[in-house]
């Protein structure tokens, strides 16, 4: 029986996920357990593993679209299955971007072409005494509107926030379809990369100076998280700021004891990690969250560590930290560290 594959929750709270690639092709078989697409998140790039054996048999969802969380993407069949079934199962999912052709289709595709008569040859024209009229001018090429632009909600998203005109990004997709690798790659020209400036155009909130080059660098999924939850952090969360000039020789001396002997040393970091974190014990006020119904004062110190990554910022949190000793402390701060890169 045909399965429908599901936009995954790949994050915890996601509302939605795009397709990245599609690693198995339409018709292809497919094994328990096989990576069969890579879902991009926020944060990541996740393969999905199918849940079952069978036959992609028809794509929903094309690579550099986006969908909600349980959101048909994809139709499994069994051997021989029709995909037709399975569109029915599925309650109402959107027409296949790309359907395996049925056994039926695939023998009457040769039986066709025997069948189909040939063309028949047009008969060479005879020479006109009249003059040669003069040719008609070409039409004027259609506006964007009126081609159809072919494009997914996420890639017209990513053009507005990036201003890009979509009338002049070719499309690989099915159709001339825009799909998000297109606008990667798609380098403007000289004209579109600095264009006339409209009369009395509004004057845009962040602009480049005048007559400087620039270059746009895409925003990646981790600089949006970063982007919102700072964003979110300063408006929801109060915040108030401390400055003070502390004398540390007797912490680095304490650092250069710890440290003697030791394979795995001990980081100033690491020192004030576990201070913080003490502190929080000792003023239990401040271990606290605001809710609207209750203010939550908590039993442990959990502290974020913040971890620098190619592209982006990572705030892995280390759990009980003012249970920890220093040394487990260090240690968990390194694991965490790790695996954040």
């Amino acid at each position: 029986m045909a399965v429908v594959v599901r936009m995954p929750e790949i994050a915890t709270g996601a509302a939605e996920a795009a397709i990245q690639s599609w690693l198995v092709e339409v018709g292809s078989p497919v094994r328990a357990g096989q990576a069969i697409v890579e879902i991009e998140t926020e944060k990541a790039v996740v393969e999905y593993e199918a849940e079952r054996a069978g036959i992609l048999a028809g794509i929903l969802l094309p690579a550099g679209d986006a969908a909600a969380v349980g959101v048909p993407i994809a139709v499994l069949a069994e051997e021989g299955e029709s995909i037709n079934a399975a569109l029915a199962a599925a309650g109402g999912a959107p027409a296949p971007a790309s359907v395996a052709p049925s056994d039926a289709e695939v023998a009457a595709a040769p039986e066709e072409a025997a069948d189909a008569p040939a063309a028949p040859t047009a008969p060479a024209p005879a020479a006109a005494p009249t003059p040669t009229p003069a040719p008609a001018p070409a039409p004027a090429e259609p506006p964007a509107e009126e081609r159809r632009l072919f494009a997914s909600p996420l890639v017209r998203r990513l053009a507005a926030e990036r201003g890009i005109d979509l009338a002049a990004v070719p499309g690989s997709g099915p159709r001339g379809r825009i799909v998000r690798r297109d606008l990667e790659a798609w380098t403007p020209s000289e004209a579109e990369r600095h264009p006339e400036p409209a009369p009395e155009a509004a004057a845009s909130s962040a602009s480049a100076p005048a007559g400087a080059e620039y270059e746009d660098v895409p925003h990646t999924g981790m600089r949006r998280a970063i982007a919102r939850r700072l964003t979110e952090s300063k408006a929801t969360v109060p915040h108030f700021y401390l400055q003070a000039d502390c004398r540390v020789d007797a912490l680095l001396a304490l650092r250069a004891q710890i440290n003697a002997g030791r394979e795995q040393r001990i980081s100033v970091n690491d020192l004030v990690v576990k201070a913080v974190a003490g502190a929080m014990r000792d003023v239990p006020e401040a271990n606290a969250i605001w809710t609207p119904d209750a203010t939550l004062r908590f039993s442990a110190a959990d502290i974020a560590v913040a971890v620098s990554v190619p592209g982006g910022l990572l705030t892995p949190v280390v759990r009980e930290a003012d249970r920890l000793s220093i040394g487990e402390l260090a240690a968990t701060v390194r694991d965490l560290a790790g695996r954040a890169r």
